[in-house]
């Protein structure tokens, strides 16, 4: 579940995170250099790999392509590159863009045209921080729900009463197995697990099991 949000620094739930809604452009010119930026919402590595291998084809003659991102909802990982730009000069200043924002499961990639003029460290960090900060301005930013699966095993005589449990509590379900042993999978607001779970153990001969979405 997502939906938009107009306070990005406001505390959220504990269920809660912000990332962007779809890709997003920025750009930040110093002294005949060209910082273009470049954010998209990502869920994992092997989605920031496609990514970069696409803006790096896009950009070939650029002399640097840095990044930053932060993937995860409860336990947070972040990285950092500066593609040959001297150590913490690019890279750090994107993610404390994406960190200002509230956001994860976002990626900035900044791709810089060399001007032939050097910029210096405090020209380079404000540089990268400035364009990632104009892709960010740019973007959509949306809140999503930190949510959980569901597993609810049961013998066939329980799917009358497992599944009129489903349908009060709307419950989204993404898997069903109706046979002479049963099981249902649903997506659930984490912070709702330990009640709605409360609520099947209600049902005699039910079992269940809670993994992350």
């Amino acid at each position: 579940m997502a939906f938009q949000n107009s306070m990005s620094s406001a505390k959220l739930p504990n269920d809660v995170y912000q990332t962007i809604e779809s890709e997003s452009q920025g750009i930040f010119k110093d002294k005949g250099s060209r910082f273009l930026s470049y954010a998209f919402p990502v869920i994992d590595e092997e989605e920031v790999k496609q990514i970069l291998l696409k803006i790096r084809k896009e950009h070939h003659s650029a002399r640097h392509c840095c990044y930053a991102w932060r993937i995860g909802s409860d336990n947070i990982q972040t990285r950092v590159n500066d593609d040959g730009e001297p150590s913490s000069t690019a890279g750090k200043p994107i993610l404390s863009q994406i960190t200002s924002y509230n956001l994860t499961n976002t990626m900035v990639v900044v791709v810089r045209y060399f001007g032939g003029i050097l910029l210096g460290t405090g020209g380079l960090i404000n540089a990268y921080k400035t364009a990632a900060g104009d892709a960010l301005a740019n973007a959509k930013i949306i809140q999503k729900l930190i949510e959980a699966k569901l597993v609810i095993s049961f013998s066939y005589k329980e799917l009358a009463d497992v599944m009129n449990l489903v349908k009060h509590e709307n419950l989204n379900l993404i898997k069903t197995v109706f046979e002479e042993s049963c099981m249902v999978e649903c997506i659930v607001r984490k912070s709702e697990t330990d009640r709605i779970k409360y609520s099947f153990a209600n049902i005699y001969g039910v079992t269940l099991k809670i993994d992350n979405a």
